[in-house]
């Protein structure tokens, strides 16, 4: 177990008086299966109605919780029916502002009444704007948009491959291979699908992008001997493991594939998708490692639900792209740019990060007094408010009881460890809340994994 000092000690009450964004209060009932109900008329029987005609109509590709979410506010969630649920899963890591933040609100509306679409034939000031911050507030040189995550990461392949053919005109054998790591995952497209390492992702749709290499996550000299071989377009990794189980990189690890890279010509693409963005308590989660990528892959929280991805570059990759390289109908549009400016404005900000580092500190102190000392529980481990939960059994179990008491929460990896992401806006009473929801549906684990 990892041992976290300072513990501040809350007492759980049996309901506890939280407040909303716009100053309402709402009652939190610790494991209650039935919180308060949402504004408006309850609509009973919707969420089987909803349910069953997925059923019929969708393509099957999702496995769903049973459970049909339609409104929101902060960082709770209600059913059609009225049922409440406490949020740490904020939409996959998307939702940072939570559900309903008045300036995001402000901002798509706004925009949605001046101008939503117009396509990359034509300048667009939001886009400009949101380039400016990005460039201003990282790395990066410049900036290239798209519409998400696995995108952003089709981009940086093809940028990699661009790079290594402007940078050596002459040269017959190119550098066109890839490295990833063990527990990686970067999308679900042809591209981004090679370059992750569960093969169950990749292996109904082979032959997929051929040339990737997998090795294992941290092996530095691993890496740096497939690196000196000279054949690297780019090395693909991501500083925080999320998909693949909450692993962070140590800092000689990426700073080994830094200087590989650097003495044998291939390009650091740091995938920050999922771990980007705040989430760790600073803006981008390779700023504590002290080491700079020549691409950073971006998405999930930027537009604060909409969708939208981005390229950040250094001008050393820039340069080697030409008009037509690549492009997008609906990347960059005027109403994602501005809700992502919105969104950047407020988690760039330092008391905000300082806050994340504070409330996930405090959120990991209580999950390893709460669920420390239960014998599946093998490491409590994360930065700032990506945490993970390894368990020594199938987390489903854990996550269907949590559900039913009212708190979503992911699972990661195999599927034995808790991902737990919640929204950054999320205050430590609600942190201390979960915490207590997943104590008491602890006895879900020995019950579940004997059925």
């Amino acid at each position: 177990m990892n041992s976290v000092h300072h513990c501040l000690n809350h007492p759980i009450t049996p309901a506890t008086n939280l407040c909303r964004p716009s100053g309402k209060h709402v009652r939190v009932r610790a494991c209650a299966n039935v919180g308060e109900h949402a504004p408006g008329s309850l609509k009973v029987g919707v969420s089987k109605e909803v349910m069953e005609a997925e059923g019929r109509v969708m393509v099957g590709t999702y496995a769903r919780a049973p459970v049909v979410l339609s409104s929101g506010t902060g960082c709770k969630l209600y059913d059609p029916e009225g049922r409440e649920y406490l949020d740490l899963s904020s939409g996959i890591a998307v939702n940072a502002l939570g559900h309903g933040d008045p300036d995001w609100l402000r901002a798509v509306t706004q925009q949605a009444n001046t101008l939503t679409h117009v396509s990359n034939v034509y300048y667009s000031i939001p886009q400009v704007e949101l380039a400016k911050r990005l460039v201003a507030c990282s790395f990066a040189d410049r900036v290239f948009f798209s519409n998400s995550g696995t995108e952003a990461n089709e981009a940086a392949i093809k940028f990699a491959r661009k790079f290594q053919r402007f940078s050596h005109p002459d040269e017959k054998q190119l550098a066109t291979q890839f490295i990833s790591f063990t527990n990686s995952f970067h999308g679900r497209t042809m591209g981004a699908v090679a370059l992750t390492s569960k093969e169950h992702y990749r292996s109904p749709f082979e032959p997929v992008m051929p040339g990737v290499t997998f090795l294992e996550y941290g092996n530095i000299q691993a890496a740096t001997e497939l690196i000196q071989c000279g054949n690297t377009a780019a090395v693909f990794v991501e500083p925080i493991q999320g998909e693949g189980g909450i692993y962070s990189a140590t800092k000689e690890f990426l700073y080994s594939l830094r200087r590989a890279c650097d003495d044998f010509g291939s390009l650091l693409v740091f995938d920050e998708v999922q771990c980007g963005l705040g989430r760790t308590g600073n803006l981008w989660a390779h700023e504590a490692y002290g080491v700079v990528p020549d691409i950073m892959t971006l998405a999930k929280p930027l537009a604060g639900g909409l969708p939208i991805g981005a390229v950040l570059v250094t001008e050393r990759v820039a340069t080697a792209i030409s008009f037509g390289d690549h492009g997008s109908t609906f990347a960059g549009g005027p109403l994602v740019c501005n809700a992502a400016l919105a969104v950047l404005d407020k988690i760039s900000r330092p008391g905000f990060l300082a806050s994340v580092s504070k409330k996930g500190l405090y959120f990991k102190e209580q999950l390893i007094k709460k669920l420390g000392g239960n014998s599946h529980v093998r490491e409590v481990r994360g930065i700032g408010l990506i945490i993970g939960v390894e368990l020594d059994v199938s987390a489903s179990p854990l996550v269907n009881a949590c559900r039913n008491s009212g708190l979503l929460i992911l699972t990661a990896g195999k599927g034995n460890v808790l991902r737990l992401v919640p929204p950054l806006i999320i205050t430590e009473q609600e942190l201390e809340h979960a915490a207590e929801i997943l104590f008491k549906c602890l006895p879900a684990l020995d019950k579940g994994n004997l059925d």
